[in-house]
């Protein structure tokens, strides 16, 4: 029970903290004038996969790759099949051509390089250097996308930050709160709070860590299993959350970009940032299946959202029952 009660409090320190450190860094880049696009395209989409990010890093420093692998892997697989299953089955998911095509092929592209990492090494410092590069380059590319309005549709990356901001219902900078509270005591207290949200996502981080080992080696369950499985799904929480909120308010474009958006940056951002930080081995069994079921999915989901640009319900449906699948055949 101890074990359980880890897990559960580290999920809420990554989740609570998480909101604590994209609270404070906003406000801060927001006092140093940074556009408030920049902020949505780095930190917002970068904050809001701190726990993910946290919780691989530490995985890798403890010595447990199937955790660390199996978070990045198994939310994207969560992320299409469980989230964008549910969500699409409140409202039809709908999408543009241009957007889809863009977007889309680039979340079955990094589905299909890091599988082929797995196949041809580890997730080394060569190759996370290479995923933060290749993340730096997409993000120049969206912002230069999102300045010239060119009419095709925004970047996922853009519509990752939207999300947040409509679970908030509007940019957290606007709120009065925050604005006077910024008056009030200037740029301290923001830094401050976006260094205690960094400490309390660190230590929600440890937290579970620990309970998910403990639980593997106590029941007999593989570590990678729990990775894929319960941390994945409980890191992915902010996504489940401002996902499911956008289709229950109609704005099912910005659920599907929110998704699109989380598995780009789980793989480049978090795998890129792992590898870089502490090179981990990709356990053989996230090798030779669950990637697999990864890219998959992926394809399902361009697939899917090609015919007729929309998710149906029923689409929704196989996603949910194809994730309910999957569980089931990796659940001892």
């Amino acid at each position: 029970m101890s074990d359980i009660l880890l897990l559960v409090a580290g999920l809420i320190l990554l989740t609570g903290g998480g909101e604590l450190l994209v609270r404070g860094a906003v406000a801060v880049a927001e006092r140093f004038g940074m556009s408030p696009l920049l902020i949505g395209l780095t930190l917002v989409g970068f904050g809001t996969s701190t726990p993910e990010l946290v919780t691989s890093v530490q995985a890798s420093l403890a010595g447990s790759p199937g955790i660390a692998v199996g978070n990045i892997v198994g939310s994207n697989i969560s992320n299409i099949l469980l989230i964008l299953g549910l969500a699409a089955i409140i409202t039809p998911v709908a999408t543009t051509s241009r957007a889809l095509r863009r977007d889309g092929a680039l979340v079955l592209v990094t589905a299909l390089l890091v599988t082929g990492v797995g196949y041809l090494g580890a997730l080394d410092r060569v190759v996370g250097l290479g995923f933060l590069c290749l993340l730096a380059a997409y993000l120049a590319f969206a912002y230069r996308q999102e300045t010239a309005g060119t009419g095709d549709g925004h970047t996922v990356a853009y519509e990752k930050a939207e999300a947040y901001e409509e679970l908030h219902e509007g940019p957290i900078e606007s709120e009065p709160r925050v604005k006077a509270m910024a008056a009030r005591l200037g740029p301290v207290v923001p830094v401050l709070m976006a260094l205690g949200g960094l400490l309390i996502v660190v230590a929600g981080g440890k937290l579970l860590v620990d309970g998910a080992t403990s639980i593997a080696r106590a029941h007999g369950i593989s570590e990678t299993v729990i990775g894929l499985t319960i941390v994945a799904v409980g890191t992915s929480m902010p996504e489940f959350v401002t996902s499911l909120i956008a289709a229950f308010r109609r704005h099912s474009d910005i659920a599907l970009g929110n998704i699109m958006g989380s598995n780009i940056y789980n793989i480049l951002g978090i795998g890129g940032v792992t590898g870089l930080i502490a090179p981990t081995p990709i356990p053989p069994e996230i090798v030779h299946f669950d990637s697999h079921i990864m890219v998959g999915a992926s394809m399902a989901l361009v697939l899917f959202a090609s015919s007729g640009l929309t998710v149906r319900r029923w689409e929704g449906a196989v996603l949910v029952a194809g994730y309910g699948a999957y569980i089931w055949s990796l659940w001892p």
